[in-house]
């Protein structure tokens, strides 16, 4: 596979000036004690201002981290296709690479690829030739082919595809095992073929993470209101770190707000294993009444048994 030439001095002063208004917003998001970006209006591209120029990204780069960048960029509208390209290119052309520069080119491809493909795209359709082709204005042309290094990546996928919930893809290790690879083989994540197959991958595995997440998060309101049908009012949610007696009105509320929350980031976290764990919870309800009901009915019909006939 190619590698990307590196940016010319004029291809770098537009980048520079591309970056400008979302580095400037990242630093008053998070308040980043830094000196102003020498990066103007008019900016004159010059190996001198350049450098200038490389040196505060750098410091502003060093103070973001990674969970940071990506809560920005999935809410900000500075976030388009030309902004992310010169993202990518921008971390990608770093001489000394850190840990967080890999990870936020991970993130940055995945986004990348997310937001130029179709909508409509079929699970079946997203093979290393397909992402290597949308991938191409920031890695070049390439002929894919799969490292032999990398070949775990397709069986961690299967295993992640086969879960049916949330908890087995927790269970099943796929998103530990996937951040593991690129841990181990770090020296080589910024080889090309390495970015397509680990882009391919994390979409992937962040697909099939959002539809098992929407699928519990509906699971849970659809079981909220069958409670409520019943005249359920509370429920005992300690598995999930809430009280004996929650409320539902407040677990749907909390069910709302998890939706935009996880919009934004996958991971085996604790809020991640509070919605299993309330899934968990809210089954749990659900058959207890219908463990209950039966015994109540029993239970009536004996007492009517034995009470005395009227006269």
């Amino acid at each position: 596979m190619t590698v990307p030439a590196k940016p010319s001095v004029e291809e770098q002063g537009v980048m520079f000036s591309a970056l400008q208004p979302i580095y400037n917003a990242l630093v008053r998001e998070f308040v980043i004690d830094v000196a102003e970006c020498p990066v103007e209006e008019g900016f004159s591209a010059t190996t001198e201002s350049l450098r200038q120029a490389d040196d505060w990204y750098q410091q502003v780069d060093a103070q973001i981290q990674v969970h940071q960048l990506r809560q920005f960029l999935q809410t900000t509208p500075l976030a388009n296709e030309v902004a992310l390209r010169h993202l990518l290119v921008h971390h990608m052309q770093k001489t000394a690479k850190s840990t967080s520069d890999r990870d936020k080119t991970d993130f940055l491809l995945v986004q990348y690829f997310s937001l130029c493909a179709p909508s409509g795209l079929e699970d079946a359709d997203v093979d290393l030739d397909y992402v290597a082709q949308v991938l191409e204005p920031v890695l070049g042309p390439q002929q894919p082919k799969l490292p032999a290094w990398l070949g775990q990546l397709e069986v961690i996928m299967q295993t992640a595809a086969r879960s049916k919930r949330l908890s087995e893809l927790l269970h099943s290790g796929s998103l530990e095992q996937g951040r593991k690879l690129k841990t181990q083989n770090a020296a080589r994540y910024f080889d090309p073929a390495a970015m397509v197959a680990f882009a391919r991958f994390s979409f992937m595995i962040r697909r099939i993470f959002f539809r098992l997440m929407h699928d519990d998060l509906n699971a849970i309101q659809d079981g909220l209101r069958e409670l409520e049908r019943r005249g359920v009012a509370t429920i005992d949610c300690r598995r999930a770190q809430f009280s004996a007696d929650e409320p539902i009105a407040r677990l749907r509320m909390i069910c709302q707000s998890w939706k935009v929350m996880f919009h934004a980031e996958y991971s085996s976290g604790q809020p991640l294993r509070m919605l299993v764990d309330l899934r968990a919870a809210v089954d749990d309800a659900l058959q207890s009444g219908a463990r209950k009901a039966p015994l109540a009915k029993g239970a009536a019909a004996s007492a009517k048994s034995v009470m005395p006939a009227k006269k």
